[in-house]
């Protein structure tokens, strides 16, 4: 079974000519809204068709965690989080809700909670022997030491700079750690480091539509595969492939893609 530990956000997205700059305004020519948040977008792309148990959903007097998204006419994004209602997530609520954890299990955890329930929930999967996965967005003052307790550290290239500073490979942060690290890397795939190996798996070929549900999406479809026992290597082939359909349409939900469409795309060859 995998647990997902994480946050339930509305999502705000805004389309523009372009990103930004510090102090810049520039126009846009769309507004929608759409279900997200790292962990629900994470337990959706564990299981597409539905499905997904909502029994430990905990309901708060705060306001709805939101993000309020830009995306540009190249795909890119920026993001900002209000966590709301997440932040009431508590260490109690990660003992109470993984109580029956178990060493047959997968925790995949992120960080729009409060960080200490997000370290509570990772030492729990230690001390019980399940497999527990690490997401490092948003990165925080305490993702070094989430990542100590974590079995596979998934960052992108942004936050791995962050975690073990520009000097630091994949390779030796792995082997220095005796950890798994899993860098993703956009348009060129996704590169995993362990303390014995390691190597990268490709993206697909395609022309981005919005990239904001990519690493979600990534992230759960290899917690899936882990948990199907596929290797580390061919659960990142599919969660590569997952997340670049998820690039083809806008939104984070919205665009994960069917178990369906992936078999497709692998069968295929589309890279």
């Amino acid at each position: 079974m995998i647990t997902v530990f994480g946050s339930i956000n509305l999502d705000l997205i805004g389309k523009v000519s372009r990103i930004p700059k510090p102090g810049e305004t520039v126009p846009g020519d769309d507004f929608s809204t759409a279900p997200g948040g790292k962990g629900a977008n994470q337990a959706l792309a564990l299981l597409k068709a539905g499905g997904v148990d909502l029994s430990e959903v905990k309901r708060s007097k705060l306001p709805q965690g939101v993000a309020m998204i830009f995306v540009d006419q190249a795909g890119e994004n920026v993001i900002g989080i209000l966590p709301g209602a997440n932040a009431e997530v508590t260490i109690e609520d990660a003992e109470s809700t993984l109580a029956s954890l178990g060493a047959a299990d997968v925790l995949l955890v992120q960080q729009e909670i409060a960080p200490g329930s997000t370290i509570r929930a990772l030492s729990m999967a230690r001390e019980r022997g399940a497999r527990s996965i690490l997401n490092t967005a948003p990165f925080l003052p305490t993702t070094p030491q989430a990542a100590m307790r974590a079995d596979i550290v998934v960052a992108n290239e942004t936050e791995f700079a962050l975690l073990a500073g520009n000097a630091t490979s994949p390779e030796e942060w792995a082997k220095a750690h005796k950890k798994t690290i899993i860098v993703t890397l956009g348009p060129d795939g996704a590169r995993a480091a362990t303390p014995d190996t390691h190597f990268t798996v490709p993206a697909m070929k395609i022309k981005p539509v919005d990239t904001v549900g990519a690493g979600d999406t990534f992230v759960g479809y290899l917690a899936a595969g882990l948990d199907a026992g596929l290797t580390l290597e061919e659960a990142m082939r599919r969660a590569a492939v997952a997340a670049s359909l998820a690039c083809l349409k806008p939104g984070a939900q919205p665009s994960i893609p069917q178990v369906a469409e992936v078999d497709a795309a692998l069968r295929s060859g589309s890279r």
